[in-house]
């Protein structure tokens, strides 16, 4: 029962998280956002502390069914094993800890949170690296789904669904989704366990407590016949069988396998508090190693400390529709034949555009855990994760395929680590991201390429751009787009709208700190 009730909570944990990352529409999040804000990192980032200690709670007293339940990345491995041992026997067997990586990639990971280089905290967080795998490989195939669906409807008068754009967000970060599957599939497929527990940071945090756990699988050393089946069966390979029937409950992930194996009773998920991790249970008296509990206990207190640590450092630091856009080729006939429209690059910034509602480009990037749930939820094709090395695969704005719309807060509605903030289309208005600069020898009706345009203007939502005579004494003399900063929030209408190619003669720059008006 114990083993069924684990599969069946993973699954529609796995199906709710993995959902929400396709759910371009942003609808479930309203029932099924908090899933997202009890991952580990997003809460540790965010300084969730109620959800923090709950799930060091509830490590500490059932222990890691975080990682076998809650986590979709571990459920996905326990998928990818349980289908590779399909009509086979299960032949995994014991092994040691690979103490040097395990904890070296967890030291690496807890000096990256403290130091705030949360690229490469954001690639090593397990929640994280599988909403990239979702967003980047799963989500286009969703949606292609979907506009076929759409296709299908409007042909009988049917709106049930609308055609959702498919494109290529960022490369760097769609490579890295793929080589992150590759990954975890081919030791997933070969070992189990072994990607979680030696290169994820969050399960060897977990690890710290779940060796003290109060419930857990425990060995009756007189019922055990020696027959290595919860061995053979153990996907986190932390049964030894032959060295004294002993469980590394630092590894133990509470599948439940070794339980529904055993045919003779042996093995019990009871009430073990107190005992060392790795000591068979009575009759069997062997000598408790003093020196083992010692370090496991100083290990428990340094892991605790720097984690904890780390997540309030992390935040002291912190703390200091879619218009579309002729961005795909479009034939015009005309006396010369057919002309394709040069489709629309990003121009240099001088400073990135971050989420509003994210108060800072620090602020954001210290919180932000790369999952692309934001990117996901953007109907307006806005945001996209960034190609800088710095902040690769965190979400930035840019304006090539749609604006921000004062009305849309989508993205600060999903956000589960505190990078963006919860705003209202009302609180939205008052915030500038950036400001809207020109440059006249791009733009059409400085260079004589039009008599007049005034496209940016039109658009504007706050009325930051006036067309104002470049000759004022001149009534001839063209219009020319002048920017009121006092009243530009960085929506980026202007830029999108602009139909100057490739680059726009009106383009946003970020500020470093959000202003409030």
């Amino acid at each position: 029962m114990l083993k069924k009730l684990r599969v069946i909570l993973a699954v529609i944990f796995f199906a709710a998280i993995t959902l929400l990352f396709l759910d371009f529409s942003g609808t479930l999040h309203h029932w099924l956002g908090w899933l997202a804000k009890i991952q580990f990192l997003p809460a540790v980032l965010a300084l969730n502390l109620v959800v923090i200690i709950a799930l060091l709670l509830v490590t500490i007293l059932f222990g890691r069914i975080y990682c076998s339940v809650i986590c979709p990345l571990g459920v996905f491995q326990d998928g990818v094993a349980n289908l590779s041992k399909k009509g086979k026997k299960w032949k995994y067997s014991y092994s040691k800890e690979l103490k040097w990586l395990r904890y070296g990639v967890w030291v690496i990971f807890v000096i990256a949170l403290i130091a705030g280089v949360n690229a490469l905290v954001a690639l090593l967080a397990p929640y994280s690296a599988w909403g990239r795998i979702v967003q980047n490989l799963l989500a286009p195939v969703w949606q292609w789904g979907n506009n076929l669906f759409a296709s299908i409807a409007e042909k009988h008068e049917s709106y049930a669904f609308y055609t959702k754009e498919v494109w290529l967000k960022s490369l760097p970060t769609f490579l890295v989704a793929i080589a992150t599957l590759v990954a975890v599939v081919v030791l997933a497929w070969k070992n189990g366990r072994t990607y979680c527990n030696t290169i994820y940071p969050v399960g060897t945090t977990l690890s710290f407590f779940s060796r003290f756990a109060m419930f857990r699988p425990v060995i009756d050393a007189s019922k055990c016949k020696s027959c290595h089946l919860c061995e053979h069966k153990c996907k986190a390979a932390c049964i030894d069988i032959d060295g004294g029937k002993k469980i590394d409950y630092s590894r133990c992930v509470d599948c439940f396998n070794c339980i529904d194996t055993c045919k003779f009773g042996a093995l019990k998920y009871r009430f073990a508090w107190g005992k060392a991790a790795g000591q068979p249970s009575e009759p069997e008296t062997a000598p408790v190693d003093k020196t083992a509990v010692s370090e496991g206990r100083r290990a428990f207190m340094i892991g605790s400390a720097l984690a904890l640590g780390g997540s309030a450092l992390s935040s002291v630091k912190a703390l200091a529709q879619t218009e579309p856009a002729d961005d795909t080729p479009v034939e015009i006939e005309g006396e010369g034949g057919f002309a394709d429209i040069i489709p629309k690059i990003a121009p240099k910034r001088s400073v990135s555009i971050t989420p509003f509602g994210s108060e800072s480009v620090k602020s954001f990037y210290n919180h932000c855990t790369a999952c692309q749930l934001c990117v996901a939820v953007c109907p307006n094709n806005v945001l996209r994760p960034s190609k800088n090395l710095k902040h690769l695969m965190q979400p930035e704005m840019s304006f090539e395929r749609g604006y921000c719309r004062p009305e849309c807060v989508k993205c600060s509605e999903v956000c589960p680590a505190g990078a963006i903030l919860k705003i209202t289309p009302e609180e939205k208005t008052q915030w500038k991201v950036g400001t809207a600069k020109v440059a006249l020898s791009l733009c059409l009706v400085d260079n004589g390429t039009v008599d007049e345009c005034g496209n940016c203007a039109r658009h504007c939502p706050t009325g930051a751009i006036q067309m104002v005579r470049k000759d004022p004494d001149n009534p001839r003399s063209v219009r020319i787009p002048s920017v009121d900063e006092s009243k530009c929030i960085g929506c980026g209408a202007c830029e999108n709208l602009c139909p100057s190619r490739p680059i726009s003669a009106i383009t946003v720059d970020g500020y470093q700190i959000h202003h409030k008006a």
